[in-house]
């Protein structure tokens, strides 16, 4: 049996790049908040080159913006170019769900269900910060099931962008208990293995997903 190949290993740009997104996405930096090389290069203990390069990298996705003095900030919105952006990423998760319907498989199964399972867990302990985390790993677990990824990254593209934006929509412990109940039935639509069930299903979770967080803006 031919050995399997070890995973590369990420470079020090890689990760700190990684853990910005996860926490943009997240909404745990906020719309135009600074961020600072010397604070980054400390905190993720490397030097700034790599800091600068993870920067760079986000500033060219449209993740991040150049501010007018120095510093790079986290990209802010208008109301209507968020509905704009809002209404590319509906499109693009109704089809990853249709898609990841039609190609499921155990391991696909599992991921998503340990998904949600963090999502209940996150949610139940009133945890907003654990719970925004769970609800990103969600849905990249269904960008996952599509087999797709180029159509994983476009559609992880849109959860960076938007994160700061729909973060805002978590308030209370019931804010978080209802985000995760709305979960079941999209699983249950995905899981159906019917793309127009699951398509269908995953636009109904997004409108009110994106209701919610143009109200929260």
């Amino acid at each position: 049996m031919k050995a399997s190949k070890p995973e590369p290993k990420q470079s020090a740009a890689q990760r700190i790049e990684q853990a910005l997104v996860l926490e943009i996405g997240a909404g745990a930096l906020e719309p135009g908040q600074r961020l600072d090389e010397v604070g980054l290069a400390t905190r993720f203990g490397a030097s700034r080159t790599p800091v600068r390069e993870a920067l760079s990298r986000l500033t060219a996705q449209g993740v991040l913006v150049q501010g007018e003095r120095r510093g790079v900030f986290v990209a802010r919105y208008s109301r209507e170019e968020l509905s704009q952006i809002f209404e590319a990423m509906h499109e693009i998760e109704a089809a990853c769900a249709r898609i990841a319907s039609q190609r499921l498989n155990l391991l696909a199964r599992s991921e998503i269900e340990a998904a949600q399972a963090n999502c209940i867990a996150a949610a139940t302990a009133g945890d907003r910060e654990g719970y925004l985390l769970a609800n990103e790993a969600f849905h990249l677990a269904i960008y996952r099931a599509t087999g797709n990824p180029y159509m994983a990254d476009m559609a992880l593209e849109f959860r960076r962008r938007t994160g700061p934006f729909r973060a805002k929509k978590f308030v209370t412990k019931a804010d978080l208990i209802a985000s995760a109940n709305s979960h079941q039935n999209l699983i249950n639509d995905i899981f159906s293995e019917d793309s127009a069930t699951a398509s269908n299903g995953m636009r109904t979770h997004m409108t009110q997903s994106f209701v919610d967080a143009l109200k929260a803006n």
